[in-house]
């Protein structure tokens, strides 16, 4: 009888939702009494240990533990399954699977404060998504990600444990920052507080729910608008929204052979800048244009531009196919206009490298620390009336080299302290991805953000056929931070 009234005090107790036990596919396997010994045993303390003691007569009153470390001992003895995570996940619907995430961390840590902070297009700002379902009109203050502790998370791609701090009205405790990465693209870091140091355990369980994060908001950012409304600060611009909406899902990916990373100045503002990638069984492609013009007429170039390119690549087109698929395209759509651009094919086996140059500034290589520019022939740009025919060029590229695609802003531009072979030189040893953010972030603050055209810079290292660089379980490959010039 006693031994009844034990378990149905247990259950009782789970069943209201204080924490006592821990409750494991309906089988209540730990749980306090008055007369423990201390906060470490609750851990061996199990119901058929409560049997023995309930049959001796010696049985306590079962109660709710109130020790924080007691609490976080009995709930971290349930690893959650990746297959309860997924359930999870696809029970909610798509605007709220961070906040199931977010909810799942929480009880599994005793975490408080857990939210997911998404980047914006140019990498360097983040906003905060709450665990509760954030409504269109409550915005949060942005964070810049400029030398601080999300700037450190996103370059080293590396786990983070500092002191809540005080002054940001949040709770107290350990704050951990974990980044939120999927194949090299970081499209984000998960922040949560936890009353004390997460253990070595728990920061690894950490990780790999920031990391589940990155697949599921991946997936289910195609069903809504959410996050992509939840990244921006301020209202692009037609023609921007069009150019957006023409660049890859991801700015940044990793593969066993090679690394490719993107990125755009002015992020907002873009218009007829665009670069794009695929990659096939064996086969790198990458493309760079850059489309006559501003705003909505150049917008609209681009759109052609990349539609043929991309219907003429999937269909397995060779690249003097794929060029003058484009040229077709714009001349006879572009109402007069042209777009300048670039077509690279890398084989994935032997490393050997295909280029089409229509129009398109020379590309600048790194190797064993020297910047040189690629010089190439040029061919004409895609539309132009005058006849003409598109070459394929062999480049030279070898394991270790740094190739950088870019467009004229980043070297026609209204200022002269920007050197861009130097910032290319200095951030050798960084990810591309985190190369690439440096370049524009140099030169923005070059310009004090005041462009005369937009910027875009591509950036692919390669490391050799039948090599992995991908030694991270975290979603990128570690890097570390920048060394001064």
């Amino acid at each position: 009888m006693r031994l009844q009234a034990a378990r149905a005090a247990v259950l009782r107790i789970a069943q209201s939702g204080r924490i006592a036990l821990l409750v494991l596919n309906g089988c209540a396997v730990g749980f306090a009494v008055k007369t423990w010994a201390g906060p470490d045993a609750v851990a061996s303390t199990t119901e058929e240990s409560v049997e023995g003691r309930a049959e001796a007569g010696d049985l306590a009153e079962v109660r709710p533990c109130q020790d924080q470390r007691a609490r976080r001992v009995l709930v971290a003895q349930r690893n959650l399954t990746v297959e309860e995570l997924m359930e999870a996940i696809e029970q909610a619907p798509p605007v709220d699977t961070v906040a199931v995430v977010a909810r799942l961390l929480a009880e599994q840590l005793d975490a408080r404060d857990v939210c997911f902070l998404t980047t914006e297009l140019g990498g360097e700002t983040l906003w905060r998504f709450p665990a509760r379902r954030p409504k269109r009109d409550d915005r949060q203050n942005p964070i810049q990600a400029v030398d601080n502790i999300y700037d450190t998370v996103m370059r080293e791609q590396k786990l983070h444990v500092t002191a809540s701090p005080p002054d940001e009205g949040r709770p107290t405790g350990q704050r951990v920052v974990a980044p939120v990465t999927v194949r090299g693209d970081a499209i984000g870091v998960l922040e949560l507080i936890t009353p004390d140091r997460p253990s070595p355990v728990e920061q690894h369980r950490i990780e790999q729910a920031a990391h589940a994060l990155a697949y599921v908001v991946t997936a289910n950012r195609r069903f809504t608008d959410l996050y992509e409304r939840g990244r921006r600060s301020a209202r692009p611009t037609l023609a921007a929204e069009i150019q957006q909406n023409l660049l890859p899902d991801a700015l940044t990916f990793e593969a066993g052979q090679v690394t490719v990373a993107g990125g755009l100045e002015p992020a907002g503002d873009i218009a007829g800048d665009t670069f794009d990638y695929s990659l096939d069984e064996h086969t790198l492609h990458v493309s760079i244009t850059d489309a006559m013009g501003h705003n909505e007429p150049a917008a609209l170039l681009a759109t052609l531009a990349v539609g043929a390119l991309r219907q003429t690549r999937r269909a397995g087109a060779s690249l003097v196919e794929q060029a003058h698929a484009a040229h077709e395209a714009v001349l006879e759509h572009g109402f007069d206009g042209s777009v300048t651009g670039q077509l690279l094919r890398v084989d994935l086996r032997t490393g050997r490298a295909l280029l089409v140059n229509a129009g398109h500034p020379w590309p600048l290589r790194l190797r064993d620390g020297r910047v040189a520019e690629v010089e190439l022939d040029v061919d004409l740009p895609f539309g132009t009336s005058c006849p003409g025919r598109y070459r394929t060029q062999e480049l030279d590229l070898q394991p270790g080299d740094r190739l950088v695609l870019l467009t004229d802003g980043m070297i026609e531009r209204n200022t002269t302290s920007f050197d861009l072979p130097t910032v290319i030189a200095r951030d050798a040893h960084l990810h591309a991805r985190e190369a690439t953010r440096y370049m524009t972030r140099d030169l923005r603050k070059a310009t004090h953000g005041h462009l005369l055209d937009d910027a875009t810079v591509v950036c692919l290292d390669w490391h050799g056929p039948g090599s992995s660089r991908r030694t991270s379980v975290a979603g990128a490959h570690p890097v570390g931070p920048p060394q001064s010039s």
